[in-house]
């Protein structure tokens, strides 16, 4: 089946051209990189990294940083996305295990192969397209992705969609993404998609988004979960951050790095209620 794309025209430019310049504009702010990125590299030392899903004029600047630090570092065989699932539709965790997925700038397929043995071997998740349908925590960062590797050789992905968040779940995810790529003999990046605080005051959103970062930098699934869940903190993706980290350690990381942290209320200038938003990358 191709998926058609359920927010273009919402979160970032429908026509092509435009969604092009839209990107650039966000590789160019001074919340993003500053600057596009001028190559893509053949290291591959990154194995995840986070990222945010809001509409591109809020979070895309953020959002540039880990796609700089994925086209410095080059592109793997396969990215498994995991995003949460704010539709409620589907099962509690899902992946989509074939078929293309479109955007204004093409089709990007997914990897078949990877996705039925990682649900074959994850008793926790479903194969089933329906919560991805109309998700559009995932969706967004195709763009990206593609923006970077047009005009070179195509790259396959695996969409997560998680509505059950909870540590055991997550961490079972990341382990099995692994575990996959490694039977496969699969080069595979993790995109965790996920914003931060929600409809809070600037002040409020940073001080507590600033602990959870601390978390995330540790690479302490534990600890990440149990600040998010102390602080009250309303990350909409706090699985799908912990599923990453529990795969990149797995395959081989031994930092976490966070590039930016911005909100909505910097793009805005509306500090009352604000998003938060935060880039960083596992290597």
């Amino acid at each position: 089946m191709i998926r058609k794309p359920a927010v273009a025209g919402l979160f970032y430019e429908m026509d092509p051209v435009a969604l092009r310049e839209q990107i650039q504009w966000c590789f160019k702010h001074q919340l993003g990189p500053g600057k596009l990125p001028d190559k893509i590299g053949n290291e591959r030392n990154v194995r995840g990294v986070v990222v945010p899903h809001a509409g591109y004029m809020y979070s895309g600047p953020v959002a540039a940083h880990s796609y700089y630090a994925v086209a410095e570092d080059g592109f793997p065989e396969t990215f498994v996305i995991l995003c949460p699932n704010h539709t409620g539709m589907g099962s509690g965790v899902s992946a989509m295990t074939e078929g293309t997925w479109e955007t204004p700038l093409g089709r990007v397929e997914i990897d078949n192969e990877f996705a039925e043995l990682l649900v074959a071997n994850t008793p926790i998740l479903d194969s089933d397209p329906t919560a991805h349908i109309q998700e559009h925590a995932a969706e967004v960062q195709l763009p990206f992705l593609q923006y970077l590797n047009e005009g070179k050789e195509s790259f396959r992905f695996v969409p997560v969609c998680m509505w059950m968040q909870d540590i055991q779940t997550s961490m079972e995810i990341g382990t099995s993404i692994a575990r996959t790529a490694e039977k496969l003999g699969r080069d595979v990046l993790v995109v965790a998609s996920s914003d931060m605080t929600h409809y809070q005051p600037q002040d409020i959103a940073r001080r507590g988004d600033m602990q959870v970062l601390d978390a995330m930098e540790s690479m302490d699934e534990n600890l990440l979960i149990s600040r998010v869940a102390e602080l009250n903190i309303t990350m909409c993706g706090y699985g799908p951050v912990t599923a990453a980290i529990t795969a990149s350690k797995a395959m081989g990381a031994t930092s976490c790095e966070v590039k930016s942290y911005a909100t909505s209320g910097d793009t805005t200038g509306d500090h009352s209620s604000v998003v938060g938003y935060a880039s960083a990358v596992f290597r």
